[in-house]
Parts: C-alpha cells; sequence; structure tokens
C-alpha cells in the first residue's frame, strides 16, 4: 500500500510540511523506519534515536529543525500515529466460511459473512451476527448472543446466556461467564451461592488476553461501550464498568463494584467489594482502593490516598532512617538535659 503524505495529513487533520507528494509505505519507529515509511515524535527522550533515524517523513507537534525530511504537524501525535497504523496494518486472518470441523449446536441462528474456524463449539440456541469471527478452540455455550464483526481470538470461553455486542475483540484465553466467587460458610465449610446472572460486554469494547469476568450472582456484570482491559485482568460478579473506561494487566475488581465512566486503573490495582468509582478518577498503579472515590480523584497508595499527598508520603518513606537517627539524638540530647536538671534541682545556692 502507498499512500501520499498530502493524504496522511488528511487522515490526521494535520498540515504537511515539505514535499506533500512524498509517497509512504509504511510506519514504523525511528530506529527501525526505513526511507519510505513514516515515523513520529513526540517524546525528547527519543532526540538521539530522531538524530539517526532513516524514516522518510514525520509525524510532529510542531516543525522540528533537527529532521531535514517532510513533516506533518499534528497537535495529537500519539492519535495521529494509531489512525495511520491502523491502515498499514495486517487485518486478522479469517477462515472462509464455517469449518467441517466446527460444532455447531441446534437452533443456532449464524449470520453472513461468520467465520469460524476448526476445533469451535457453538452451544445450541446461541446466536452469531454477521462479520463475526471465533478463532481455533473458542466455546460458545448455549444460549450466548454475539453481534456484528466481533472478533474472539483462540481459546476464548463465552458461558451460557452471555451477551458479547458489536466490534468486540476478546483476546486469547479469556473467560466470559465463568461462575462468580460467591459463598456463605457453614460452619467451618463453605456452601456455594448460584450465580444465575450473565455477562454483557457492549460494543467496541477489547478484552485482553486471559481476562476473567464472572457471571453475576443475579442481574448482569457490565462492561460499557468502549471500554479496554488489558491482560490478567479480573472482574468479579455484578460490578459494572463505565463507558471507556481503562483498565490495565493484573488489576482485579471485587464484587458489586461500581465504575464510572472514562475511569482509569492502573496496573496490579485492587478495589475491594462495594465499592463505587465516580466519572474519569485515576488510580496509579499498584494501589489498594478501600473507599470509594469521588469523580475525577486522583488516588494511589495501599490504601489509597490522594495521588499527590502518596507522592510526598513516599519521599519521607525513603528519607525515614535518616528521621531515625535524629530522632535518636534528640532522645539523647533530652536525657541529658533532664539529667542535668535533676542534679540542679538537687542542690543548694547560698541565697537559698
Amino acid at each position: 500500500m502507498e499512500i501520499p503524505l498530502i493524504k496522511v495529513a488528511e487522515i490526521v487533520t494535520g498540515e504537511c510540511i515539505g514535499d506533500e507528494n512524498f509517497v509512504i509505505t509504511g510506519i514504523n519507529s525511528l530506529d527501525q523506519a526505513g526511507p519510505s515509511e513514516i515515523s513520529f515524535f513526540s517524546d525528547r527522550r527519543y532526540g538521539e534515536s530522531l538524530k539517526n533515524t532513516k524514516a522518510g517523513a514525520l509525524l510532529v507537534s510542531e516543525i522540528n529543525d533537527e529532521f531535514r525530511g517532510p513533516q506533518v504537524v499534528t497537535p495529537h501525535v500519539e492519535l495521529a500515529y494509531s489512525k495511520i497504523a491502523v491502515i498499514f496494518a495486517m487485518p486478522p486472518t479469517r477462515y472462509p466460511g464455517i469449518s467441517a470441523d466446527a460444532f455447531i449446536g441446534e437452533n443456532c441462528r449464524l449470520g453472513e459473512d461468520v467465520s469460524i474456524f476448526p476445533m469451535v463449539y457453538v452451544g445450541e440456541d446461541s446466536e452469531i451476527d454477521d462479520g463475526t469471527t471465533l478463532f481455533p478452540g473458542v466455546v460458545i455455550d448455549e444460549g450466548v448472543k454475539i453481534g456484528k464483526r466481533s472478533i474472539l481470538y483462540p481459546n476464548v470461553t463465552v458461558l451460557r446466556d452471555c451477551v458479547i455486542g458489536n466490534d468486540v475483540i476478546v483476546h486469547a484465553g479469556a473467560t466470559i461467564g465463568s461462575d462468580g466467587f460467591g459463598f456463605v460458610r457453614n460452619g467451618s465449610s463453605s456452601v456455594k451461592v448460584p450465580q444465575t446472572g450473565i455477562v454483557q460486554i457492549d460494543d467496541h469494547v477489547e478484552i485482553g488476553a486471559n481476562n476473567c469476568i464472572d457471571r453475576a450472582a443475579f442481574g448482569k456484570t457490565w462492561i460499557k461501550e468502549g471500554v479496554k482491559t488489558d491482560n490478567l485482568v479480573q472482574i468479579a460478579h455484578n460490578v459494572v464498568i463505565g463507558e471507556h473506561s481503562i483498565i490495565v494487566a493484573l488489576a482485579g475488581i471485587s464484587g458489586s463494584s461500581q465504575l464510572g465512566r472514562g475511569v482509569v486503573i492502573g496496573g496490579q490495582v485492587g478495589v475491594i467489594d462495594h465499592m463505587e468509582i465516580g466519572d474519569g478518577a485515576m488510580v496509579g498503579s499498584q494501589s489498594g482502593v478501600a473507599k470509594s472515590i469521588p469523580a475525577g480523584g486522583v488516588v494511589s497508595g495501599t490504601p489509597a490516598i490522594d495521588h499527590r499527598l502518596w507522592l510526598r508520603s513516599t519521599v519521607m518513606i525513603a528519607r525515614l532512617p535518616q528521621f531515625s537517627d535524629r530522632l535518636r539524638r534528640l532522645e539523647k540530647q533530652v536525657r541529658e538535659l533532664e539529667s542535668r536538671m535533676t542534679d540542679d534541682g538537687g542542690r543548694t545556692t547560698d541565697d537559698g
């Protein structure tokens, strides 16, 4: 594929500086781009890579005098990169139709242009809508509904009655609709609470590899439109994740917690059950959320506190050994002063 630079500028709503007829054949990093590829520069830490790049053109937020080739100036370089990379990215492989080596249960409804690879299991009464792709090893339990143009990569499992919307991507090994962790104690034993609800995943969601999204005890666990989850994320029963939220790898959201719209959860975060995290809130990596967070709140640490306070606290932690030594010296001085005062108080002056 070849695209003239003026077309690139149109796609990213940018301004072309230099040869607007320069033709690019791909997009790559500064270190790896060739003379016919476009690269991008948005971080001064990569200044040395910019000096040595062989890229033929560059996406920048402002004209860069260190690069001699044509440039496309656009205010959001990362977004521009994404838009151009999509054009050159290889589309996912699709099986031509429905493999004879796939199992399709009774009363299933399969839409047009469905791609079902060998070794796929589709349970009875399930619905797979137009253009959806199921890779090898995918298991679709009975009564599942999957919308249009969705992609389920190898070994994804979607259990009974769960619902997946349009243009959803579920990466390899994810499990959707496993039982929520519901038990009550009976003396020294645990009694299982039946998990009778479902998981609903709305349109344009992307689920990372090896995610576990539990079905609700009743009602639904709900992943709303545009949510993106990284690999190895755990979402417990009856959790609601608001539109366009982001959850980074190894995070765990406990049961019945509610996340608002546009929430960002950093890596290795733990959220206890029944928490409410307001719209636009951000939780720093490795934090433990033990109380609800208001809309727009930015927190870090365990237990999570205001992010700026946490930064100040972590600086103090590094200085604790110094404070300890200083405290010991002060305590020694206080003891010496007390000893002197005791000695002075026991003496009799000539005027006394």
